[in-house]
């Protein structure tokens, strides 16, 4: 997926641009707080319907104006000719933000009838400092990285996921009322017991639907992991990535049943999907003991960019181009977006990682940096290579 030209209008400290991109590599050169960042999150918010930062929409306008928007125009090299005969696909997508109104989001010029439909369409993947938190914070983290990737290239994970967690709300909800209403254990036929028993029922097949896609990726994925990580730090390090599920040696169906009345007590659902986690290790210690700075880096920063070629090589499968709501998900590789993380490693790492996302597996990239310098010296000459200059929301 190529994003060739992107308008944006009072976009956080951004007042008015409008970016022509190169189809390969593009820089954002400035000091912090210039508003590198945030020309990067207006291109993560066309992919993913919302920013990388924040969930409240009113905080991306501009402080002192009422709406802002986004507009990208896109390409896709199609392996059919579209209607006009073309082996590119072409389409604009824009959001539109204004305080106290539900956010206006549309392909061409078609309204989406829900959010979670364009997910897919324009696969993305983001590498900056907060994702340390898949290290640092808890298995949340962990199981929304998953997420995001199953979620670019299988619709029906979505749909189950969102089924799920409404779910889940529902049946926490109900074991608080309960636990009010029934202090003591519950009895098999009661009442409480039989509305618990129709929720556990309804959970059990999107559970289990997620279940397999998680195992299925992480089959997939892991290798790519491993080899990232190995490029990366030129080392014999031994990183481990396990995926880890109640559901691996239980039947949910039963682990509800079984744990009911610990779960009255708790106020909130023990077993599931949303218990799942990455087990991240180096050898056969816990990676946040053990691991160097460096080391824990290199770690997400594999996890991040092995994503990215595991998006890529699942779309050069033909098998896996599919039309959903008129628009074909995940059929091209996913753009990536590198927001200030060069300083951060040695220049032998930063190498190794210029190379390998200037090679083919690769999609279009873009790059933030404080030093004009060091951009120029880490990417060499290029000629597909687009430097733009950020001061202030402005952007030459």
């Amino acid at each position: 997926m190529i994003l060739t030209l992107l308008n944006i209008l009072n976009y956080r400290n951004i007042r008015e641009a409008s970016l022509e991109f190169s189809d390969k590599l593009n820089c954002f050169v400035g000091l912090n707080g210039q508003g590198k960042t945030n020309v990067l999150d207006a291109i993560y918010l066309l992919s993913f319907t919302k920013s990388a930062f924040t969930s409240q929409d009113s905080l991306n306008i501009t402080h002192g104006e009422e709406m802002a928007m986004v507009q990208g125009v896109y390409r896709e090299a199609s392996p059919q000719p579209s209607p006009e005969g073309k082996g590119d696909w072409s389409f604009t997508i824009s959001c539109g933000l204004r305080k106290g109104v539900k956010k206006q989001f549309r392909k061409d010029k078609k309204d989406y009838p829900r959010l979670i439909d364009h997910i897919g369409l324009i696969p993305l993947v983001m590498v900056c400092p907060a994702d340390h938190q898949l290290i640092e914070e808890g298995s949340d983290e962990r199981r929304r990285f998953m997420d995001v990737v199953i979620g670019q290239q299988n619709r029906k994970y979505l749909d189950s996921l969102t089924q799920y967690n409404t779910l889940l709300k529902q049946r926490n909800a109900l074991l608080k009322q309960l636990a009010d209403k029934y202090p003591s254990p519950l009895q098999g036929e009661s009442e409480g017991a039989a509305l618990l028993e129709v929720l556990e029922w309804q959970m059990v097949e999107p559970a289990e639907y997620i279940f397999k896609a998680r195992t299925d990726f992480f089959r997939e994925f892991e290798p790519y992991f491993q080899e990232v990580y190995k490029v990366i730090s030129g080392s014999a390090e031994m990183p481990v990535l396990v995926y880890q599920s109640q559901l691996q040696d239980r039947d949910l169906r039963e682990a509800y049943v079984r744990t009911r009345q610990r779960d009255l007590i708790l106020g909130w659902t023990s077993q599931g999907i949303h218990k799942d986690d990455l087990e991240m290790k180096l050898g056969e210690f816990p990676l946040k003991q053990v691991g160097s700075q460096g080391q824990q880096r290199t770690f997400v920063l594999a996890m991040k960019l092995a994503q990215a070629l595991y998006l890529s090589k699942w779309s050069n499968d033909p098998i896996n181009d599919q039309m959903v709501n008129d628009q074909m998900v995940n059929s091209s590789k996913p753009i990536l977006l590198l927001d200030d993380i060069f300083d951060r490693l040695d220049s032998e790492r930063v190498e190794r990682i210029v190379k390998m996302i200037q090679g083919d597996d690769f999609g279009q990239i873009f790059i933030t940096d404080t030093d004009r310098q060091h951009l120029t010296d880490i990417l060499k000459p290029n000629e597909i290579a687009k430097i733009f200059h950020v001061e202030n929301g402005k952007i030459a």
